[in-house]
């Protein structure tokens, strides 16, 4: 690859994506599809599933092996794990979370979905709409992903006709005008197993006048998903090089959660409260840039010596975040060997900040089939969602979830087992 190449290729565009639906809708196997069909595999990858699917007396290559590959998934044929995926067109760069349909694995689909700008949902076109599909929407609802493809799969069992396609549009539109997050839904009728609308347009469904599935995922619009208004930086690492050559350096790195930066703005330290000046920005390739945004990782240096440390964040004063140490939040429950406890201690992680913190109240859990609050029974264990009040040891610096992804999500964390127990997203 020429230093041209590898430029442009860094460069590109970056799409994370999620597939959700439930269990035998074909996740799986659509991803080997798009893989296969957009040539993002080897052959001698093609070659061994080719061989599994024989050994197995699979009528066609299982595309579905691909991204299977634990050996409790390839033998019951299910997704369990998070599976994630590298390819690129010539248009964008992707990575692929599959992620399990069963609601035993609700954790291991917020995981998965927790980075992504859009989600695949699949639906049988045989069976409709159905209870798992308004589950995954939810989470995907929950998880402010705003863009969601409802691909309408197994369109060649019902003959392509178009009746079946058009039934589970109305009935999705129906379900997620309820859903507050979701703005940009798009529908598209496919077969994962004979490839038709994956990557190239379907000639058994000429009644469909939209795009292929990868056209859509080449050219969906995520530019303004991110938060380039509210200038954040989470300060990770001091730098210090004690060197003769760079002996009055103090750097503070990390990767820009919010806004632009530039070198001459106006900056408030958080949570000291203390202000001063951008004098450079740097990076590892660039030791001069001129601005700085999301997901940008680089080096500020300030004009004033001000005390900062890892945990604290660099925000611009004009809309400064907030600075707490009481937080509501929505939380997904991880933990197999222990439930949520009311009064409980933890330690809460959000962005590079780390304090203690109790869980004061249990409001209530929500029930993920029909979207209802649960408030008497708050017994919160694997896969639970519900909503939370925390108090933590130190002021938590944060924006509300919906308003900022990467200030307002947060991990829980056991004191004795040092486990991640929980996932949470601030109200």
């Amino acid at each position: 690859m020429s230093s041209e190449t590898e430029k442009g290729y860094l460069n590109m565009d970056l799409l994370r994506f999620t597939t959700a639906g439930s269990v035998d809708d074909g996740k799986s196997t659509l991803i080997g599809r798009l893989l296969y069909d957009s040539k993002g595999i080897f052959e001698d990858q093609l070659e061994a599933i080719e061989k599994s699917s024989k050994q197995r007396g699979d009528e066609n290559v299982n595309l579905a092996l691909l991204t299977d590959g634990l050996k409790s998934e390839r033998e019951q044929g299910i997704t369990i794990d998070v599976a994630y995926r590298y390819f690129a067109t010539p248009k964008r760069k992707f990575i692929i979370a599959d992620t399990p349909g069963h609601i035993q694995y609700t954790r291991n689909m917020v995981t998965g979905a927790s980075t992504a700008n859009l989600a695949i949902i699949l639906v049988d076109a045989r069976n409709g709409v159905v209870e798992q599909t308004c589950r995954h929407s939810f989470i995907a609802n929950l998880l402010r992903i705003q863009h969601v493809v409802v691909a309408v799969n197994k369109m060649d069992l019902v003959d392509f006709k178009e009746e079946a396609y058009e039934k589970i549009k109305k009935d999705f539109s129906d379900f997620a005008s309820r859903l507050d997050n979701i703005i940009d839904v798009t529908f598209i009728p496919i077969s994962a197993l004979k490839g038709d609308n994956v990557v190239k347009k379907s000639e058994q469904m000429d009644w469909y006048a939209g795009p292929s599935l990868l056209y859509h995922l080449e050219t969906v619009y995520i530019g303004s998903d991110a938060n380039h208004v509210d200038a954040r930086f989470p300060v990770q690492w001091v730098i210090r090089p004690h060197s003769d050559e760079y002996h009055d350096f103090r750097g503070y790195a990390g990767r820009v959660a919010g806004g632009v930066f530039k070198p001459g703005d106006e900056v408030t330290v958080q949570p000291s409260g203390f202000s001063s000046k951008i004098k450079a920005i740097h990076s590892m390739d660039d030791p001069d840039v001129k601005e700085a945004y999301y997901p940008m990782s680089v080096s500020i240096t300030l004009e004033d010596e001000i005390d900062i440390g890892r945990g604290d964040m660099i925000v611009k004063q004009n809309n400064p975040p907030k600075v707490e140490q009481d937080l509501e939040a929505m939380i997904c429950w991880f933990s197999r060997e222990k439930s949520l406890q009311e009064r409980g201690k933890y330690y809460i992680r959000q962005t590079s900040r780390s304090t203690k913190a109790m869980v004061k109240q249990i409001c209530y859990k929500v029930n993920i089939n029909t979207l209802h609050k649960v408030e008497d029974d708050l017994d919160v264990k694997l896969n639970d969602i519900a909503r939370i009040k925390l108090r933590t040891a130190s002021p938590v610096i944060y924006d509300s979830y919906r308003r900022n992804r990467n200030t307002g999500s947060f991990v829980l964390v056991d004191e004795q087992t040092n486990q991640t127990v929980a996932a949470g997203m601030i109200l």
